[in-house]
């Protein structure tokens, strides 16, 4: 991975970033270890999602509605430190690209899908919502990397790019901690798996219409 094709965050220089980054940098972690380690956080993301529409008890609900908020954003850090230790700690591998890219195909599946199937359990949707918004979520990525692989500029864009989906999700799983004081269950993650579904349709539409723009103004 090369500066030039990596995602745009400010949080690479943060001093708790950089500060991790040279903690890494001198363990015998692996980029491709750290990027593992976000389909762990993802399918822990995602089991807590399903399982707050399981439980019958409130506590539990409000825990794990955390730990649903809490692993979607260690996804994150680690989709970020895999980065950091590859190009800033020099340790990166030729088969690093793989590794950035795969395991966030699965993270993305395991969050969204674990939350259909915990709104679903609760009679709100069916369990292709969740389905539905994964695959639309798999499709931001997939166009980029075939716009890229065509010479089009790598496109990060959103309006539901990979951190805006887990910002939704985030929020969405906070502020149903809130829900017992009006009556209400689940309805908010129901919402966000629908905003992340449209956002990422809208997302694909774009990266497409720009990765074509680009390829046909090169050839121009």
């Amino acid at each position: 991975m090369t500066e030039s094709v990596r995602r745009p965050i400010a949080q690479r220089d943060r001093f708790y970033a950089k500060a991790l980054t040279r903690w890494l940098a001198n363990s015998k972690v692996t980029p491709n270890l750290i990027s593992f380690t976000s389909i762990v956080f993802a399918g822990l993301a995602g089991l807590c999602f399903y399982a707050q529409g399981v439980t019958n008890s409130i506590g539990d609900r409000v825990m794990l509605l955390i730990g649903a908020a809490l692993f979607c954003q260690l996804r994150l850090l680690a989709n970020m430190l895999d980065g950091m230790v590859a190009v800033e700690a020099e340790k990166g591998g030729p088969d690093g690209p793989v590794w950035n890219e795969l395991p966030d195909r699965f993270a993305d599946i395991f969050i969204l899908v674990g939350a259909g199937y915990g709104v679903a359990v609760l009679g709100l949707a069916e369990p292709s919502l969740g389905w539905a918004a994964a695959v639309a979520a798999v499709m931001t990525a997939y166009v980029r990397e075939v716009g890229k692989g065509a010479g089009a500029p790598p496109d990060f864009s959103g309006p539901m790019a990979k951190p805006h989906r887990m910002f939704v999700m985030t929020m969405a799983a906070l502020i149903s901690t809130l829900e017992p004081l009006w009556n209400w269950r689940g309805e908010l993650i129901h919402y966000a798996l629908w905003l992340v579904l449209i956002g990422s349709i809208v997302t694909t539409i774009n990266r497409t219409r720009r990765a074509l723009k680009a390829l046909k103004a090169a050839k121009s």
